[in-house]
């Protein structure tokens, strides 16, 4: 992974433009071949990007970036601040703590808990960006894809949007809905989740294993 802290602007000329006037910024360039622009806000939100596959031109104060739909991201650099690479070998993966960890497993055995005739095609569905939680089936024959939390909250809500975009490019599965599937959704997350078109479900996971509840409910 390369960093890079500099004075730049950056114009993209695609099916839209975009343009960021003069200022200091880090530029990401991961062993991938993404490259993106980033403020000191906006968490890990980027200002601009370009995804892979695409190519890194570097000439004396401009750097080019083009994709094979032939847009472009133009990187303007009047000073280079820091410039560093560093090798961050493979990444293990995201570890889920135990109760998320059976709450997956326990769904990929009763994926109709999350949705009327609704069948596993394959648990930890790899892609580029990490493992989909659960990839399933509807009854209908459209692709779900569903994250699976103890805790809904709007960060798991971003990584499904993520995995759909990913996923929705793939002619083999798209096109493709998404689940958000906790124990506890918070009310940001359901809002965000629902603007996007993403489906919560809220789970009982005492029920899911089977277990006997303690607390009396009348239904």
């Amino acid at each position: 992974m390369r960093l890079v802290i500099a004075r730049c602007q950056v114009d993209y000329v695609g099916r839209l433009t975009a343009h960021l006037p003069m200022a200091p910024r880090l530029l990401l360039v991961k062993a991938d071949g993404s490259v993106s622009v980033h403020a000191d806000d906006r968490a890990y939100k980027p200002l601009n990007w370009m995804s892979p596959p695409c190519w890194l031109e570097e000439e004396p104060g401009v750097w080019t970036v083009r994709n094979k739909a032939d847009e472009s991201l133009v990187i303007t650099i009047e000073e280079i601040l820091h410039d560093s690479s560093h090798e961050l070998g493979v990444d293990p993966g995201l570890v889920k703590d135990g109760v998320e960890a059976h709450l997956q497993e326990l769904l990929a055995e009763r994926p109709d808990t999350l949705g009327e005739g609704l069948t596993l095609i394959r648990r930890e569905y790899p892609t580029a960006i990490g493992p989909v939680d659960l990839l399933c089936r509807s009854a209908e024959g459209g692709t779900v894809a569903v994250e699976v939390k103890r805790r809904g909250e709007i960060d798991g809500v971003e990584q499904l949007t993520r995995y759909l975009e990913l996923l929705g490019r793939d002619p083999l599965l798209s096109p493709v809905v998404g689940v958000f599937a906790a124990q506890q959704i918070k009310p940001q997350a359901r809002t965000l989740a629902t603007d996007r078109g993403i489906r919560c479900v809220t789970v009982d996971y005492d029920a899911l294993r089977g277990a006997e509840r303690n607390d009396l409910r009348l239904f």
